[in-house]
């Protein structure tokens, strides 16, 4: 049982379902983990990418964390039965003589690393992704399919007829069975942000049912002018407000917003989640955590996060990870979070699910296919195999 080699390519991703609108030059490493086991004569390999949202780390894994796996011995990649690989012993290889600190790149690179791997095992293992999460983390069984809450991202501003192209997507979102959104404010003056806010809210029965996501964009000067324009409209919750370490600003939002905040995509470790708990002053009984298990490290640093501020009394429907794709979704159903963010227009063709994957008054359902499922997505299946020719 041995990884006999992994390639990595770096792709162009597009916030928008038209990739043709800027992006801003956006892109993202896919990986091909390739095993020794062979069915229908052909090698299982096993497929991830970076997520979506920060920049491929190609450097890194090619460099850096695939040589480490590829050297590594049968005994430290495989599981005790030595039937299938053990992505906590890969993890543990890829990690080796890696210093504390310094998590905004290299986290990533071995996120997406250890996607491919759950990929690749849970196919060797014939096991759809949440199924065998549940067995190795000793998660609860439940029997018969594990339903999700999820609501769609997207809402990036529109370089022309900005509410009217953002209406057309909320629409679209609505038709493909999503009841909540997220969308984009913060980078243009309050009173357009309030427009946009209000365009969506028209489309989904409510501002109760838009988050909105500032991507950073506010300061200590100017956040609260912000939350004070945001709390009448009772929104779903209010994202990413400021610099993601910036918790004395957070802390003071928090102190004057009453309805949810979400933080922690940026965050990548347990350690900085330790600090936005002890600092950033969130509300265990109404607060969101975006952390994405692909940025933290894999679903190993996510799950020390996830004991981490269980301990310190988090529940675990406060989790929504960020991400969009089919991976989340099998973490969140694994694991009984809270429920996925979904792409389902926009990062393609790595957003949203395949086509045996339907979304119905807001919750969908993980595809039974082994692994992650990624074959399910006919462009996406097509992509890979075309991109990365195994």
């Amino acid at each position: 049982m041995r990884i006999v080699d992994i390639r990595e390519i770096s792709v162009p991703i597009s916030r928008y379902a038209d990739p043709t609108v800027p992006s801003g030059g956006l892109n993202t490493s896919v990986v091909a983990v390739i095993t020794d086991v062979v069915r229908d004569a052909k090698p299982i390999v096993g497929y991830g990418f970076a997520s979506i949202g920060r920049f491929a780390q190609g450097g890194l894994i090619r460099e850096r964390f695939a040589p480490r796996l590829l050297a590594a011995s049968d005994a430290d990649l495989t599981d005790q039965a030595g039937t299938n690989l053990d992505p906590f012993r890969a993890w543990k290889v890829m990690m080796a003589n890696e210093k504390p600190g310094g998590h905004g790149e290299r986290c990533v690179a071995v996120g997406a690393l250890d996607m491919a791997l759950w990929d690749a095992v849970g196919k060797i293992a014939r096991l759809p992704l949440y199924r065998l999460l549940m067995e190795r983390t000793g998660a609860t069984q439940r029997d018969g399919p594990c339903t999700v809450s999820v609501y769609a991202g997207g809402g990036y501003y529109y370089p022309t007829d900005d509410i009217a192209c953002l209406s057309d997507e909320v629409r679209r979102f609505r038709d493909l069975g999503y009841g909540r959104t997220k969308i984009k404010i913060g980078s243009a003056p309050l009173a357009r942000d309030l427009k946009r806010i209000d365009a969506a809210a028209r489309l989904l029965d409510g501002p109760g049912n838009v988050a909105v996501d500032a991507i950073y964009a506010y300061t200590a000067a100017t956040s609260p002018e912000a939350a004070d324009a945001l709390a009448p409209r009772g929104l779903w919750w209010f994202e990413d407000i400021c610099d993601p370490l910036d918790f004395e600003t957070v802390a003071t939002v928090a102190r004057r917003y009453a309805a949810p905040i979400a933080a922690g995509e940026a965050l990548f470790s347990a350690a900085e989640a330790n600090l936005l708990d002890r600092h950033g002053g969130l509300r265990r009984d109404r607060d969101i955590l975006v952390f994405d298990p692909v940025h933290c490290y894999g679903l190993p640093g996510y799950l020390q996060i996830i004991e981490l501020l269980e301990k310190r009394g988090w529940p675990r429907g406060a989790f929504w990870p960020h991400g969009g794709h089919l991976f989340c979704l099998h973490v969140v159903a694994a694991l009984g979070l809270g429920g996925a963010e979904v792409n389902p227009l926009c990062f393609q063709p790595f957003g949203g699910y395949g086509d045996g994957t339907n979304v119905a008054n807001g919750t969908a359902i993980p595809p039974e296919l082994p692994g992650i499922g990624f074959e399910t997505k006919p462009a996406l299946r097509d992509f890979l195999a075309t991109v990365i020719d195994v």
